[in-house]
């Protein structure tokens, strides 16, 4: 244990470095409260690990925080154009961020809240837990899943240069991997299990449907990996079973938040499989006194529900909380 960090104890501990745990950072400070920012990961984790040519569905200043201008030189700003906009927005305010610090356990102790992370521990009158849902994927729950060929975050299309390539899944991350993969060498099939794709950017569906038309890409419908193996995959489809020659699967199913972390500090979740988290949506307050929610995670498994900019203004809720409640004591 790190005695040193048990001497401060802060009026805010912010779980998570990604753009609203930043605007939780940004509000606390404006309110002159003292704060800290702990990620497990480097700053905007999730965006880091988004495809290298990734470009997002909203225009730049939906995605601003903190009142700084997000300028990009296109419509779409790219994952490159992020990262290098929360950087900034870190550095101009000196945000108080630990980075590569893993929070490991929450508890109560006398009115605060101790963190044990996996650098120190730290002592918090409020936590807000803005983690995201990127570090978790859901499984195809097939044999073979665990082979090294299958993937469940893509990130360069050149990798897969003359490769013959399954990719799983109806939405973007799924049309933008086979795309850019096709476009760089690899032999595509396209595996869904609906009956059609599912919401993808504007721009980026149609350009798939022409693909799949065309027959550049191959594509599945209504249909499922079975099993993986070292050189093939069996795909079950509404003729019937079909193997194919493989070398990478990239299972782009989505992914899930941590609910284990949430169900160990003691967050109430609903039992059914939306699994959504108890808060008040005027505060933000969990049924823990103090403890709030802010961005993906108050979605449950419903992870495309919020997004930076419909929660950019969690923190806001949170922050005019805590104030509000100081006041009155």
């Amino acid at each position: 244990m790190n005695k040193k960090n048990l001497d401060t104890t802060y009026d805010i501990v912010i779980i998570g470095a990604g753009p609203i745990g930043l605007a939780a950072g940004l509000e606390a400070q404006k309110a002159g409260l003292s704060y800290l920012i702990v990620e497990k990961g480097c700053l905007v984790n999730s965006i880091y690990n988004y495809p290298l040519n990734m470009t997002f569905f909203s225009t730049s200043e939906r995605l601003e925080i903190g009142g700084v201008p997000f300028t990009s030189l296109n419509a779409k700003p790219t994952r490159a154009e992020a990262l290098e906009y929360y950087r900034r927005v870190a550095e101009k305010f000196a945000l108080n961020i630990h980075l590569f610090e893993a929070v490991e356990r929450l508890q109560p102790e006398g009115g605060l809240y101790r963190l044990s992370t996996s650098k120190g521990e730290y002592r918090a009158r409020h936590v807000v837990v803005a983690v995201g849902f990127y570090g978790i994927p859901n499984l195809l729950h097939v044999p073979g899943e665990n082979l090294p060929k299958v993937r469940h975050y893509y990130f360069d299309p050149h990798y897969y240069y003359r490769q013959k390539v399954v990719v799983v899944g109806a939405n973007n991350s799924a049309a933008d991997a086979a795309l850019e993969t096709w476009r760089k060498g690899a032999d595509v099939t396209l595996v869904v299990r609906q009956a059609e794709l599912g919401s993808i950017k504007y721009w980026t569906k149609p350009d798939l449907e022409n693909r799949i038309k065309e027959g550049e890409i191959k594509a599945y419908f209504n249909a499922s990996i079975t099993e993986v193996r070292g050189r093939e995959v069996d795909i079950q489809t509404p003729e019937g079973k079909l193997t194919l020659e493989n070398d990478f699967v990239l299972a782009m199913t989505g992914y899930q938040p941590d609910f284990s972390f949430l169900q160990q500090m003691g967050v109430n979740l609903t039992e059914d499989e939306k699994r959504y988290p108890q808060y008040d949506p005027e505060t933000m307050e969990t049924n823990l006194p103090n403890v709030y929610l802010a961005g993906v995670i108050c979605g449950g498994m419903d992870t495309h529900v919020w997004f930076i900019e419909n929660s950019r203004e969690h923190a806001v809720k949170i922050v005019r909380h805590i104030k509000q409640e100081a006041e009155r004591v």
